[in-house]
């Protein structure tokens, strides 16, 4: 029987909570895709530890990020949801890609370069050099036909594919080449104090941002007091209104509604009543995954169960891939 293509995708655990932009652009699709795809979805720790970090907080998040997860909608029973690090062969497999990388081509990937601009060389690890290499890993262990990705991902989806195609050329046909997956059109969702910024927990201001485990209260609160402009339309004009824009995005996004329609159902109101129904819009979408959330917090024995279910099956696919790669690199057998 022909198995369904196979889609990979990770998610940092770098922050206590989910903003709007990750649910929109990355996890509410996750959801949608589980039925469609052999879905593997993995919280990457590993990856959070390339700049400074708390060990205790490293734990939580990765708990709180898990469960965020599974409130969000995915199924374990529909889908493999696990924590990187507990397989250890992406730490594996990420030493043999490393061996077949250039200096020249791990150091041109766009993230160490700005970040080793912005913080200085000797404060960027080796470990933020060949980060990329590990997500070529996390890809090719599971022979991940498809991988969905933004924008700014797509440089390191072109390594792994030249990764993969230099392993098989040199070794034999082992590593499948993934594609990009082209998520559904959702439009960049902007900072709520800064609307020409992209809404991101490493910039946003904490009045800019929306986290999906935000209290209704304080949601409300942020996008009442979002910047709009002088004006009273309520149109979709990046260069002009990029606040009202954004809040046009959101509420088209949560809704369903087109940002056209939108714009001919508030003609002639004013900004207070379109903000309420925007705030309204986010507490209804947030409010039932915060809960889930706690619930899961709540019984940390049941969420570590389900993670290890998930790495058991994970690591199924994953020794299989690396005992071929060894086999074909020239290892010995272990017995």
């Amino acid at each position: 029987m022909d198995r369904r293509p196979r889609v990979l995708s990770g998610i940092q655990p770098t922050a206590a909570s989910f903003h709007l932009g990750n649910y929109l652009g990355a996890v509410r699709q996750w959801v949608e895709m589980q039925d469609a795809y052999d879905a593997f979805y993995c919280v990457v720790d590993l990856h959070a530890i390339t700049v400074e970090y708390s060990p205790a907080e490293l734990r939580r998040r990765t708990r709180r990020a898990a469960a965020q997860l599974l409130a969000a909608g995915l199924d374990p029973e529909r889908c493999t949801v696990f924590v990187q690090s507990h397989v250890p062969q992406h730490t594996e497999l990420t030493w043999m890609l490393q061996c077949l990388t250039g200096m020249g081509e791990a150091s041109r990937m766009t993230q160490f370069k700005d970040k080793s601009q912005r913080y200085g060389e000797s404060a960027a690890s080796v470990g933020l050099l060949t980060y990329p290499i590990l997500q070529a890993a996390d890809i090719l262990l599971y022979h991940a036909d498809y991988v969905p990705v933004g924008v700014d991902q797509k440089q390191h989806l072109e390594l792994t594919r030249d990764l993969a195609q230099r392993f098989n050329h040199r070794f034999g046909e082992t590593l499948t080449l993934p594609n990009p997956y082209i998520m559904q059109a959702v439009q960049k969702i902007t900072d709520l104090q800064e609307p020409t910024a992209k809404m991101s927990k490493s910039s946003s201001s904490p009045g800019g941002i929306l986290d999906v485990l935000e209290e209704p209260s304080s949601l409300r609160k942020k996008i009442m007091r979002a910047v709009t402009d002088t004006g009273t339309e309520i149109k979709a004009d990046e260069e002009n209104k990029p606040g009202v824009t954004n809040l046009l995005q959101i509420l088209s996004a949560l809704s369903g509604t087109s940002v056209p329609d939108l714009e001919k159902r508030y003609e002639g109101q004013g900004y207070g009543t379109f903000k309420k129904d925007v705030a309204e819009a986010v507490v209804e979408a947030f409010a039932p995954i915060r809960e889930r959330t706690e619930k899961l917090l709540a019984d940390e024995a049941e969420l570590d169960r389900l993670l290890v279910e998930g790495a058991v099956r994970a690591r199924a696919v994953a020794a299989e891939t690396v005992a071929v790669v060894k086999d074909r690199m020239g290892f010995l057998p272990q017995g």
